[in-house]
Parts: structure tokens; sequence; C-alpha cells
């Protein structure tokens, strides 16, 4: 019995041998089939959007893949393209933040893209302009689009180099200020754009009104606006809102609102 039921075990895991190593030969030969099968067609997912609303487009992205078109890309032959070089060769692209390429089972050759989201533009007190996105990355202008984003001017280097240590706080400030304004309705409304002073503190210029709100920095952004809010509602509704020349609400738990010079503190 002992010996028959070895036999059994035996035969059972060469069995499993046997089919194991057939479904390699099987992958073996269907890759090697694949890969000297030739591209079909090339499909550009960018984001997932559909609305064509994007700084780089589907025709940048050939252009990059195809050397502005001296390469080929379809009816190439799939076993010559390295996907890892191209991927890096996109992700190279400013505007681009990742890349994937892989071919599906038909021989397209499909391109996944994640584009950089500008979330600021910014206006350097050296005339240059550009957008920066949520990881501080530097962004040029496009001429493909204009987002509806925080403005920010008087920044005191030309941007094309974010090095120092107090440009790179700047960086961070402007960022928490830009993520907090792009997810409030009212203030993305209300904020025109804001200066940053040689002090490198923010005031905001309103979309309604002359006077200009003395920020400070972007510490405590939330309660400096909700005090401001309070503000609105309690003083420059029953005052008048071309009153105040200047409203200040970087100081802990209180508002100063300047009048031609006269000022007038509220506690809050």
């Amino acid at each position: 019995m002992g010996i028959k039921k070895n036999i059994r075990r035996a035969i059972f895991i060469f069995s499993w041998l046997i089919a194991g190593a057939g479904v390699i030969v099987l992958l073996v030969a269907a890759m090697n089939s694949r890969n000297h099968q030739v591209c079909k067609g090339i499909d550009i997912d960018i984001n997932g959007k559909e609305s064509g609303q994007w700084f780089v487009d589907k025709a940048d992205i050939i252009n990059v893949l195809t050397q502005n078109r001296t390469i080929g890309i379809k009816n190439k032959k799939i076993e010559s393209f390295d996907l890892h070089r191209l991927e890096s060769r996109l992700e190279k692209e400013v505007w681009i933040k990742d890349a994937e390429l892989y071919f599906d089972n038909n021989g397209i050759l499909k391109v996944k893209v994640k584009e950089r989201e500008p979330i600021a533009r910014i206006f350097s007190s050296m005339g240059e302009s550009f957008y920066i996105d949520s990881t501080g990355q530097r962004l040029p202008l496009s001429d493909k689009m204009s987002a509806n984003l925080p403005v920010f001017t008087g920044f005191p280097s030309d941007g094309r180099k974010i090095k120092t240590a107090s440009d790179k706080k700047l960086v961070k400030q402007i960022k928490e200020m830009s993520l907090y304004l792009l997810k409030e309705p009212f203030w993305m409304a209300h904020v025109s754009q804001i200066d940053i002073t040689p002090a490198r503190e923010f005031e905001i210029i309103p979309s309604v009104g002359n006077h200009i709100v003395e920020f400070g920095d972007a510490t405590d952004k939330e309660k400096k606006f909700q005090r401001l809010l309070i503000f609105y509602k309690q003083v420059l509704s029953t005052s008048g809102i071309d009153k105040y020349k200047r409203i200040k609400v970087q100081y802990d738990k209180q508002v100063i609102g300047v009048k031609d010079q006269i000022n007038s503190t509220y506690n809050n």
C-alpha cells in the first residue's frame, strides 16, 4: 500500500510539473508571438479627462514619443519599443508629472499621462510670470489655456530657479494660501490678487472695495479669514466698505481697521 501510495503521489506531482511547464511554454510562446506583432495604433489618456482642457495635449505627447515625428509608431514591431525609455522621455516634459505605457492584447500602445496641475499664478518683481503646482514645481505659462487661479504679485526673484531657503519658504506659504482659496469659492471670488511685501508677507487686494487686507504670512490662515469675514459682516455692512483703507487681520483674536489713519480695533 505504501509503495502504491508513493507511486500515485509521484505521478500526481509529475503531472503538475508537466502542466506547469506547459503553461510556461505557452506564455513564452505568446510573449514571443506578441513581441513579433506590430503596433496597430496609439491610445492616449490624459488624466482621464474628456473635456480637452489641459496644458499638454495628445499632439504634444505624440511629438515627444516620435521625436517630432522623425520616428514612427504605427506598424513598428512591439519588441522594438523601449517603454521605460519612452516613459522617461515623457516625464522630462515640464507639464507631465507621470507617464505609463503598455501594449494591450490588440497591439494598441496605451499611453496614460498624469498632467501637472497648477495651483497659483505668480508675478515676480522682475516682470516674470509663471505657475506653480502643489509640489512647488515651477511651470511655464501656456498658449493653450489660462487657468483661473489665485494670483500672487511681487515675488522677490525671477522664479526661474527657486533655490534659496527663503524663496522655498515663500513658495510653501503661497501653496498653503492657494490651496485654501481654491477650496473656498467665496474667497476665490473675493480675492482679486495677493501682493507679497518686502517682508515676504501677504496683502490681499479684494475684488470689491478700495481697502487692503494686511494678512501676514499663511500661519493660521483659516482663523484670519474667519476674522475677516466676521469684520465684513459686523462692520462693513453698517459702516460701508469704502470707509476703511486698511484692515489688519494678522494679529491674534483681533482685527484692526484703519480709516484715514484712524485705527479701530475689533476683538473676536
